[in-house]
Formats: C-alpha cells, structure tokens, sequence
C-alpha cells in the first residue's frame, strides 16, 4: 500500500511539474483624465514651454504615432482608433481642428498627449485620425492646426479639476466619396461632412471620442519655409540670418501698429526633406526658434 501511495504522489508531482502556469496578465491602465499644462522639458534635443493658447493657428509639418498602449500626458488611455494627437506645449487636453493642406481633407480630433519629440514637427496624429486624413502610418504632410476655442474651454469645464463626468461616446461613421464644385463656380469651399451628425447639433459635452466627421476643402499646400524669429530691431535680424549659412535667409520688414518687426526668413524648399534638414542645420546654428512652416 505504501508503495502504491509512493507511485500516486509521485505521479501527482510529475503531472504539477508539466502543468505550465498561466501567465499574469499586465495590469490594465486606469484612465483619470485631467487637466494638464505641465513645466518646460526636453525632448529630443530641444527644450519646450507648455503654455495655454486657446488661439492656436498655424503650420507645420504632422507626424503619425505608433500605436502605443498606456496613458497619455493627461491621463487618458491610448487608443489608437481614436481621433487623437499630440502637441508639445498647449493645455491638454484641446480639440484642435487639423487640415491636410495637401488634399484639403479636415477632421476634429482631441488632442491629449506631450510630443512629438522632432522640433520639425507640430503634431503628432493617431493612426485613425492620420487615415482619416490620407496620410500614410510612416509618413507626414503639410497640415494646418486650428484650435476650437469654444470646444477646448467645454472639455476643460467637463473635466472641472475634479472626476471625469460620464459622457456617451459618439459613434463613428463610415466615408463615402463626393465631387467639389470646380473653382469660380460659385460653390462653397466647404461642401461636406461625411459622417456623424453635423457640429452645431452636436450634444452639449464633448464626448470621450471625437466623431468621424471629415470636411473637404480645397488643396492648399502652399511653400515650405523656415521662420527664425521676429525681432523689433533690423541688427538682431540680420544677426540670426547671418548665422544661417548657406540658406539664403532674408529679413522681412512688416509693420504691427506702431512697431515694426523684422522677420528672418528662409526657403522655400520643394520637398519636406528638405525643409527638415534646413531646420537641422538652424538649430545647429544655434537658431533655437527656427520652425517649419507652410505659407
């Protein structure tokens, strides 16, 4: 009997021994949106100031994330299918309208996130909203980033500091082709939204997810230029464009009331490879607030 009981047990042992163990699943990320605006830092060589600006309109070059898990700057989950994005130094989060200059597709999306690291870019999309907008995972585009005032100061309201209050999720929308009135026809610019329900009827929260809705406007991809600073006096200018070898930087004399400012100016270059390695070369000038931008 004893024998046999020795057999079972270590019978038993043997069967533990080839059971493999379930793994232990990561611990899921727990979401806490809240307001953020956050110190100056340095990402990828270069230092950036956080500040509100509820004005924001400019343009640059965008970028496409990766599609990364965990929490972005203000606490939200990533979600790669959301209409998202990320900017180095406005309050977050925001909703940012952003237009492809380059086949004049626009969508609204919410921007959440710190980045992206490049000072050669002004925004970084989510996989979904660069789709939405035509452009390729690893590539970039010439866009326009225009912030909804009215929206961003109704998300920071909802989020109020505190708990993030319950707000339903829009749904999304499928995209369908339209032609645009020829130009001088008398059409409007603006002919469509594709999708969703249009923005003035949309609900009084800004919802977790932004709606797909897509506007087409026309193309405008304009020139790639690099801008280096506005000074009040015509010796701090020519300074900073002597400094910039090699780039045929010139001074732009412009009147603000009663100031007047001189700009320092290069370009344009034809291609986006281009203009990078101009900003590249600016930086390493010592030209700190060279950007790109598209005129």
């Amino acid at each position: 009997m004893s024998r046999l009981f020795g057999l079972l047990t270590a019978l038993l042992l043997a069967l533990q021994s080839c059971v493999k163990q379930a793994p232990h699943a990561p611990p899921v990320a727990k979401a806490s949106p809240h307001y953020v605006l956050g110190t100056p830092y340095q990402a990828g060589g270069h230092w950036y100031y956080p500040a509100e600006n509820y004005a924001l309109d400019e343009t640059g070059i965008a970028s496409v994330q990766t599609a990364d898990s965990g929490l972005t700057a203000d606490g939200e989950v990533r979600d790669p299918e959301a209409l998202t994005g990320a900017m180095q130094t406005i309050q977050l989060p925001a909703i940012a309208e952003v237009t492809n200059l380059e086949n004049g597709r626009q969508i609204l999306l919410r921007v959440n996130d710190r980045g992206p690291a490049a000072p050669s870019r002004i925004i970084a999309l989510s996989p979904r909203a660069a789709l939405l907008l035509q452009i390729a995972p690893n590539g970039a585009a010439r866009v326009r980033v225009q912030l909804d005032k009215v929206l961003s100061h109704r998300l920071i309201d909802q989020l109020g500091g505190g708990p993030k209050l319950a707000i339903l999720t829009a749904p999304s929308a499928s995209i369908t082709a339209e032609s645009l009135p020829a130009p001088g026809s008398g059409g409007t610019g603006t002919v469509r939204i594709i999708g969703g329900a249009a923005r003035e009827a949309a609900a009084p929260l800004v919802p977790d997810r932004m709606p797909e809705a897509i506007t087409m406007t026309y193309a405008d991809p304009g020139e790639l230029y690099l801008r280096c600073g506005s000074f009040g006096r015509a010796t701090y200018a020519n300074e900073v464009a002597a400094e910039l070898s090699g780039l045929g930087a010139t001074v732009l004399r412009s009147q603000d009331g009663r100031q007047t400012v001189y700009e320092v100016r290069a370009g344009p270059f034809a291609t986006i490879p281009q203009a990078d390695a101009a900003l590249a070369q600016a930086l390493r000038d010592g030209v700190i607030d060279a950007r790109i931008s598209i005129e």
